[in-house]
This record gives structure tokens, sequence and C-alpha cells, in this order.
């Protein structure tokens, strides 16, 4: 099933061309990673699909509906959820009791009861269950980046939305962390992930998409993407880079 079709997404502030006629599929049940240089529009792109921004000219399908425009609230309700870079735990609420928020506001719109059973499971997949009354603010770095993670899992989403959730992490956090997403693919969940760790990002992902001054440039395998001449010259810079993305 194809889960996610984006068809030529265009957004504009002002005089600034911020996306230009953003084209892709995402089949459900893969990881796509979304690569560029700073200000390529991967975040504007990512607040086009869960509803912060609407675009200028195009539309976003998701199951075979036409979102477009629709605000957030209804398009986390229809399964998009989205982890963000920088993280904003309720810090007077324990951890359990954020991951229940994205339960009762998520697709289902669970009750408390039926929300903090779900933040059990969502708790243990993301290794956090034995922290589950502490409070968020007691967390860490690394483990407020998994309450994000939770949080938005909670909300029983079909497509997760991650926006550069390695960022801050030492390699051996990432490595965690990038477990904990080839588990929640398992689980079932189709992922679209913004990243700069571009070893991470080359190894977890089924396809990758390369955008450029707000236009895809580059669409494929880890292997193909990593030797397109044009992604090297806008992303990379050095050739000698690509093989080391790849074996790391």
């Amino acid at each position: 099933m194809m889960l996610l079709q984006v068809q030529e997404v265009t957004k504009r502030f002002g005089g600034l061309q911020a996306l230009s006629d953003v084209t892709f599929e995402l089949p459900e049940g893969q990881i796509l990673g979304l690569i560029g240089p700073n200000g390529a529009g991967k975040t504007t792109l990512f607040n086009v699909l869960n509803g912060v921004f609407a675009p200028n000219k195009g539309r976003v399908i998701f199951r075979g509906e036409d979102i477009t425009g629709l605000p957030p609230y209804d398009v986390a309700r229809r399964g998009i959820a989205r982890a963000y870079q920088v993280v904003r735990p309720l810090n007077d609420l324990t951890v359990r009791e954020n991951v229940m928020v994205g339960g009762c506001f998520g697709r289902e719109c669970l009750s408390l009861g039926q929300a903090a059973s779900g933040a059990e499971e969502v708790l243990a997949v993301v290794g956090l269950l034995d922290r589950a009354d502490q409070l968020a603010s007691s967390l860490n770095v690394a483990q407020k980046k998994r309450l994000e993670l939770a949080r938005a899992l909670g909300s029983r989403p079909y497509l997760l939305l991650l926006d550069e959730v390695l960022a801050g992490l030492n390699p051996s956090e990432i490595a965690a962390m990038l477990e904990t997403i080839q588990k929640i693919r398992a689980g079932g969940i189709t992922i679209l992930m913004i990243e700069h760790v571009m070893q991470a990002v080359m190894n977890v992902s089924d396809r990758v998409i390369v955008l450029d001054y707000g236009q895809v440039i580059a669409e494929g395998l880890p292997e193909e993407v990593v030797n397109n001449p044009l992604v090297i010259e806008a992303y990379l810079g050095d050739p000698k880079l690509t093989q080391r993305l790849i074996e790391g």
C-alpha cells in the first residue's frame, strides 16, 4: 500500500521559494531518509506534511485521503506523528503522563485508562519503562530524545516523522537509538526521517531523498544516492566521503 503521496508541493514565504514541486511516494513499512544541506527545505516539508503550513501548490495524500492544508490536530488524528529535534517535554508531568498526552490527542483519542495502558507498551519499546514514574524534567538529553519519540508513538501513528532525533547524541546513544527505530518499523510503523548523521541515515534507510534549494535532486537506494554527482556537489562536497558514509 502507498501510505504517503506528495505531489508537486510548493511553498513560498514572500520572495523565498522554500519548496519547488516536491514529489515522492512512501510505501507502507519503509524507512525513508530525507537529507540535504541546511536551508534545503527539509523542515519546511515536514511542516507541510503535518499541517503547520499549507502549501501554495500541490497535494499531500495520506492513506488515499487528500489531507492538504488540514490543521495539525486533524493530521495527528489521521495517523501522522512527529518527533522534534528540539525536545520539549512536559516537565511537570511524569514520563508516563507525557506519553499519555500523545494517546489522548492522537489517532484513537484514547481515554486516560487506555492511554496509560498504551504508554506502558510504548515506554518498553523505547527503553524508558523503568523511568515511567519520574518527572520528565529529571531525564538526561538522550532520555528526553527517547521521551520525545515515545510521546509521538503514544498517538498510535501509521507514519512517524523523525526530525533529527540523533542530534546531540554520542556514538553509543546513536547506535541504541537506531536499534529502537528499527524496532518501531518492525512493529508496523512507517518512518520518514530527517537526519544529518549521514552514516546513520544511510545504514537505516530503505530509500533516501535529497533536497537542495527546495527541490528533489536525487532519490533511490542509499548506495545510489551517495554516488550521485549532484548530491556530492550539493551536499557532501567531497567524493572521497561517499564510501565512508556507507562503510562507517
